[in-house]
């Protein structure tokens, strides 16, 4: 996430439906861009890109139109796109430039200034993208909306853009100002006011790792990407702020199931935990996190800040059970082959010894989030699994299992503003979720995850950081006031 903060990837590609829905779909990006109408709505392609860690989409902006390439991102909240003039644009032989596309204002003549100088984003890393903000013609798909207010960065260090879809009290400017009067209209937002959806709210199905389509739909549900019912549960405010910033819900269990047992996972619940399509990893307590590892047999290295596990653990026929919202509420399954994602972007990197001696080394996709914040975050490898709706006037989510490379398609588009979620239930018991702690027993369910293949006694040597080029996704984040910035 990224405005607050973000790092992740995929394509962008819109479309627009006719009245009341707005549908992208994720494809991967060595397909290209595929355009396809459906009754009355405009489909277009998002791409999956697992070695950046999230999903971008194609857009124009500007008049006559330019074609980027940004990331979307439901943990921020602004439109941003690099822009020609800066630096991190020009290609040398140390950097590709703006390879996903940069926006030349120069060349529109559409664009405005509203904000000279008033775009800023930094992060711990140092990383950072500052310029203007500016109104300008924004197309998804055959759809134009008008007067879209996005930051143009002049100066930054990012080579590509964003598209955030969060609540406006998210929005970069409000960390500038320190005023809740600077908020604008962002993308849903704009959508609902312009007439192409009912309400501000869109549901996301992201599908597979290794899935070839998937979509973001503005304005309704799609009955045939899920499995069994939605239940809707109610999304928090921000502890400091008091104020709804981002989508944080409740996570109120997990367990551990495999063919030899059910393990119920400690920690003091509930714990507030972030929906965020923009980060790839998910990120928990570590307590509640080495939990996981011992279960997998996953080792935490130092020298990467990364929890590491075998390669082949993906074949692994156990999952991890998320509970929220209390008895009642919705249960996602995740599977092992979501949660073991690639270390590098070439040469394998092996375990040199020990009990993993000579196997492939791969990333966990649950890493450990120790920071003074209350809120963590359930990123890609999570939201994967899961067939969630965003409901950003009535501060709901409803979340059903993923019904993964689904073929059919039935879209209910909300039919007023404020409506409730289509064909959604409340969790019935969110008030009695209050704050406990679970005691987990022995790891009965670890031999069924390793396949009876006991923890490793002491750690394999360190690796050697030089050969590791680990994909973006692997970043923290740290929660800085109502955002996220990135921590490596």
């Amino acid at each position: 996430m990224r405005t607050a903060a973000t790092l992740a990837t995929g394509a962008l590609v819109a479309s627009v439906a006719h009245a009341q829905v707005v549908q992208w779909d994720i494809v991967r990006r060595q397909t290209g861009p595929k355009l396809t109408r459906r009754a009355s709505t405009f489909t277009e392609v998002i791409t999956n890109e697992v070695l950046r860690g999230g999903y971008f989409a194609t857009c124009q902006v500007g008049t006559p139109g330019q074609n980027l390439t940004l990331q979307l991102d439901t943990g921020s909240s602004d439109i941003w796109v690099p822009s020609s003039d800066s630096t991190v644009c020009d290609q040398t032989s140390e950097n590709e430039g703006c390879t996903l596309g940069s926006f030349d204002p120069n060349a529109s003549s559409t664009t405005t200034i509203v904000g000279e100088n008033e775009f800023s984003i930094s992060y711990v890393d140092g990383s950072h993208s500052k310029g203007d903000y500016i109104t300008e013609t924004f197309e998804i798909a055959g759809a134009t909306l008008k007067n879209m207010t996005m930051g143009l960065g002049i100066s930054t260090d990012i080579p590509y853009g964003l598209v955030g879809v969060g609540y406006t009290l998210n929005e970069a400017i409000i960390g500038t100002t320190h005023s809740s009067s600077s908020q604008y209209d962002n993308l849903p937002l704009l959508m609902q006011k312009q007439g192409l959806i009912a309400t501000n709210a869109y549901s996301l199905w992201l599908n597979d790792l290794d899935a070839s389509t998937g979509s973001i739909l503005f304005g309704g549900i799609d009955t045939e990407k899920y499995h069994g019912d939605l239940t809707r549960i109610d999304i928090q405010k921000d502890s400091q702020s008091n104020a709804f910033t981002s989508f944080i819900v409740s996570l109120t269990s997990l367990q551990a199931v495999s063919s030899s047992g059910t393990d119920t996972l400690s920690s003091t619940y509930p714990i507030p935990v972030v929906l965020d399509s923009g980060t790839t990893f998910s990120y928990l307590p570590t307590n509640l996190a080495e939990q996981l590892w011992n279960e997998v047999g996953a080792e935490y290295y130092s020298q990467v800040g990364l929890a590491l596990l075998p390669c082949s653990m993906e074949n692994s026929q156990g999952h991890f059970s998320f509970g929220f919202g209390g008895s009642g509420g919705p249960v996602i399954n995740v599977t092992m082959d979501e949660l073991v994602l690639p270390l590098t972007t070439g040469q394998a990197i092996t375990f040199p010894s020990g009990p993993y001696r000579g196997q492939e080394a791969c990333q966990f996709g649950v890493q450990n989030f120790s920071s003074d914040s209350v809120t963590y975050l359930l990123g890609d490898t999570f939201m994967r699994s899961a067939y969630v709706v965003y409901d950003l006037v009535n501060n709901q989510v409803a979340m059903a299992p993923t019904d993964f490379n689904a073929t059919a398609s039935h879209v209910v588009a909300f039919p007023s503003q404020g409506a409730q979620i289509p064909s959604a239930t409340a969790a019935p018991n969110q008030a009695q979720a209050t704050q406990s702690t679970t005691v987990s027993g022995s790891l009965g369910a670890s031999g069924g995850f390793q396949n009876d293949r006991e923890n490793a006694a002491s750690l394999p040597p360190a690796f050697d950081r030089a050969r590791i080029a680990v994909v973006g996704a692997s970043m923290a984040f740290v929660m800085v006031g109502s955002g996220f910035f990135l921590l490596f």
